[in-house]
């Protein structure tokens, strides 16, 4: 008898379900963290080396662009930085944020990535991987790889001017020797947020370019050695930057291989 009760009980109450509506029946999330949530992310360097000179170089821009606005691999904080070379500049059109500092930087990682010479559009992923700069897919896949790389905290703070001298407190945790890391430099990099050129000559020729994160200077600032870290008051000139406008990233970079093994961004204060 209780059997029987028990059944019709289940029966009544499994009814009384069917008839609730849709919006009372929960269901768990398979992942309930938050797209946006930023102390699951690791910082990965994205630089793009470009040129208005080069026809083939804005879909790249536009992607850097793309890569910087929606933040598209969840657990990745991507920090993009956009260095104009130079060696476009005697083709028709000089490039009004070239610099021959860039070219050298991207000399440096041709030669580590054993390539027979620099090219445009590049864009390189924590020092550690290169690629044509405007392949989507390839850059997703890169950066999905470099996100699951342990990293250095960097902490960048106090950032304000002093006329025309950025000034920043710059820290970072142990460089440990546990691992094999190298000695590394501390480099600090200050960006205009977003730059617009109207071209007139060359291969771009009538074409409004737009540029995101355009670096005006790359100081280093210190060196760490493994077991050791860094903490210091720097200095950067700002003459050919824009204090309103400006992005300051602090990169932790292994000297012999290029590696980026920690990041750190911040914003003027107010």
């Amino acid at each position: 008898m209780k059997r029987l009760m028990f059944q019709v009980i289940t029966l009544v109450a499994t009814a009384l379900l069917a008839l609730l509506p849709l919006r009372y029946v929960r269901t768990a999330s398979p992942d309930p963290r938050p797209i946006g949530d930023a102390t699951m992310r690791i910082p990965v360097l994205i630089e793009l080396f470009t040129s208005e000179g080069c026809s083939d170089c804005p879909p790249a821009d536009a992607l850097l662009e793309k890569l910087d606005r929606s933040q598209p691999v969840r657990n990745a904080q991507l920090v993009v930085l956009s260095e104009h070379v130079d060696y476009w500049n005697d083709i028709g059109w000089k490039d009004p944020y070239s610099s021959h500092e860039f070219s050298v930087r991207q000399g440096d990682y041709a030669h580590r990535f054993r390539l027979d010479s620099a090219y445009t559009p590049q864009m390189v992923v924590d020092g550690d991987a290169q690629f044509v700069g405007s392949d989507e897919r390839r850059a997703i896949q890169a950066i999905e790889g470099a996100a699951k790389g342990e990293k250095v905290p960097v902490g960048l703070s106090s950032v304000h001017l002093e006329g025309n001298t950025l000034v920043a407190r710059a820290e970072t945790g142990v460089l440990s020797s546990s691992t094999s890391w190298k000695s590394a430099d501390v480099l600090l990099a200050l960006a205009d947020d977003n730059d617009q050129s109207n071209v007139r000559r060359g291969e771009n020729a009538g074409r409004i370019l737009t540029h995101v994160a355009v670096v005006q200077t790359l100081t280093q600032v210190g060196t760490i050695d493994p077991g050791g870290a860094f903490s210091k008051d720097v200095k950067v000139g700002t003459e050919n930057a824009n204090p309103r406008n400006l992005r300051v990233v602090a990169i932790v970079q292994e000297i012999a291989t290029g590696r980026v093994l920690g990041l750190g961004t911040a914003r003027l204060s107010n």
